[in-house]
């Protein structure tokens, strides 16, 4: 049971304040990409710090979603919410006024922080407010915020970049901030379980320790040396970790910040491993297409926005629809097509060619903007469906925590495939085999989208012959790539098919309805294919009661 004050506000002001704060942390997920270049000018800034501006801002978003959920759960989930805007927003200042690469890095680090405890108590506010089909509308508003966050962070960033300066990426969030936080003290009421444990700190610490190591190794590693001694002790290290943090959190049972016994619960399992694979698959992707028609069909930033408004569109739309279907269509439907989707999306870009235009990306972006849109309501919904609602935040963080998690994976691990497989086509081309023992530094360039740039700097006799061999290489290693996130995406629609059930939904996500035809009330039970079924009696009452996030 959770408790609640009484404070002026209703659901629509928190929905509306979340779906802000949602949108400003994941669009600094993405708006990034499109001001580095500017970024590398200002600060004359190495490729290795230009990469830490990204991966701080990963980390510190990984490091605390399972700690900001729990936390919140007992502090009360807007006080925590508030502080990690309050956070988010002083870091985003930083990041705008910083005056070199590492003070940029670092303010980007502290911005994660602060953007990890919005993201995990963000659906957990959202769930207390809003039960039955309002929930899935809700949500559906939310996941359609998640996918456009991600998909109009080139169009944002280009548009700041270009018109203003890349500082603004940072700095327009502090007065749209300002405004969410002051609507959310006024208007947005507060939340936590009524019972609440004692701070679980051991576990705090050991996993917030634990899952740093963890995604610092993965996004370093490609960089360090997957087999060097610092990669190999941090993930040595995240494994201890984890090891003793399971031990305690076993021995405190009812008390811990993360119930272990939820492993026991298949569908769990399911959304969570789905959560980790499609977030591998799509964020790898976008990264890599956006750099693709960035670098190599050389659009600037505004006009790389533009182009990905197909993916855009078709993403919206299809999270608005998937919302009012989160209690009509089973969620294990949504959650496998949804991946289905994105994987044929991912195939598509097989389409892609060395002399193609954008337009032949038209396939892919539809494909994956409509399976993002499908997937983003219902794994809101179902990641605290699996609880009670005195637990909403830690679920919503431990969800949350697969998903950066599979950021982190996606990027360093398909980044890394990207840029070894462009290399080695690069330098077994003619042209990366006339340049003898540099071609392999020239084909790191061309990973990188500098193919064009590092051509103009060859002799006049070669630099045609060097481009051209740069663009096949590019596009090459981009569909290989990406038939290897397809398969990914696959996966998890199979996973997605197979392991969610209503059935393992907390009783307070199924509810109960009443025949309105027949007159008589019924229960919605779940039969033996995870579909919600009525089992009823007469009654001379027709009434209908909420149902959260089930399946039928």
């Amino acid at each position: 049971m959770s408790g609640r004050t009484t404070s002026a506000g209703g659901r629509g002001w928190t929905l509306a304040v979340v779906c802000v704060a949602t949108f400003m942390l994941l669009l600094d997920l993405t708006v990034v990409n499109v001001a580095l270049p500017d970024i590398r000018d200002a600060f004359d800034a190495s490729f290795t710090s230009l990469q830490w501006v990204l991966d701080a801002y990963a980390l510190g978003l990984a490091a605390v979603l399972l700690t900001a959920g729990s936390l919140a759960d007992r502090l009360g989930r807007k006080r925590v919410f508030n502080i990690g805007f309050v956070v988010f927003l002083v870091a985003s200042l930083a990041c705008g006024l910083a005056n070199d690469a590492a003070v940029l890095s670092v303010a980007r680090g502290v911005q994660g922080l602060g953007g990890a405890v919005l993201f995990a108590v963000g659906p957990a506010l959202i769930g207390q407010e809003y039960q039955g089909k309002d929930r899935g509308k809700a949500f559906g508003v939310f996941g359609g915020v998640v996918g456009l966050s991600i998909a109009f962070g080139p169009l944002i960033g280009g548009a700041l970049t270009d018109g203003l300066s890349w500082r603004w990426i940072f700095l327009v969030n502090v007065p749209v901030g300002l405004l969410a936080m002051a609507v959310s003290a006024l208007r947005m009421r507060e939340s936590r379980a009524e019972s609440a444990p004692a701070v679980d700190w051991w576990g705090l610490a050991l996993f917030t320790g634990a899952l740093t190591l963890l995604v610092l190794a993965l996004l370093r590693g490609e960089a360090e040396g997957w087999g060097s001694a610092p990669i190999v002790g941090m993930f040595a290290a995240a494994v201890l970790l984890l090891g003793a943090f399971g031990v305690v959190e076993r021995r405190l049972g009812e008390r811990a910040m993360f119930q272990l016994s939820l492993f026991r619960n298949r569908t769990f399992n399911g959304v969570s491993v789905v959560t980790l694979l499609c977030a591998a698959a799509t964020m790898s992707a976008i990264f890599l297409l956006v750099s693709y028609v960035q670098n190599v069909l050389a659009y600037s930033p505004w006009e790389t926005g533009l182009r990905f408004l197909p993916l855009t569109g078709t993403l919206f739309v299809a999270a608005a629809i998937s919302g009012s279907l989160t209690t009509r269509v089973p969620q294990r439907l949504l959650m496998g097509t949804s991946l289905a989707l994105i994987a044929a999306g991912l195939f598509l870009v097989a389409l892609t060619g060395p002399d193609t235009s954008w337009t032949a990306l038209l396939p892919s972006m539809f494909g994956i903007g409509l399976g993002m849109g499908l997937f983003n309501p219902p794994r809101a919904s179902l990641s605290i469906a699996v609880v009670e609602p005195s637990k909403a935040g830690m679920a919503s963080g431990i969800n949350e925590t697969f998903q950066q998690v599979g950021v982190a994976i996606g990027i360093a691990g398909f980044g890394a495939a990207f840029q070894g497989r462009v290399s080695d086509l690069f330098t077994q081309s003619e042209a990366g085999r006339q340049l003898g023992a540099s071609a392999e530094e020239f084909g790191e360039a061309v990973a990188a989208g500098g193919g064009a740039e590092a051509a103009g700097r060859a002799s006049s006799g070669m630099a045609p012959a060097l481009e051209a061999a740069a663009r096949t290489a590019f596009v090459d290693g981009l569909t290989d790539v990406m038939f290897v996130c397809a398969v990914v995406a696959a996966v998890g629609a199979v996973v997605g098919f197979a392991f969610i059930r209503t059935r393992d939904l907390h009783e307070s996500a199924r509810g109960e309805t009443v025949d309105v035809e027949s007159g008589r009330a019924g229960v919605n039970v779940v039969g033996p294919q995870g579909r919600l079924e009525e089992e009823g009696a007469a009654a001379p009452i027709v009434v209908e009661a909420a149902r959260v996030g089930g399946e039928g």
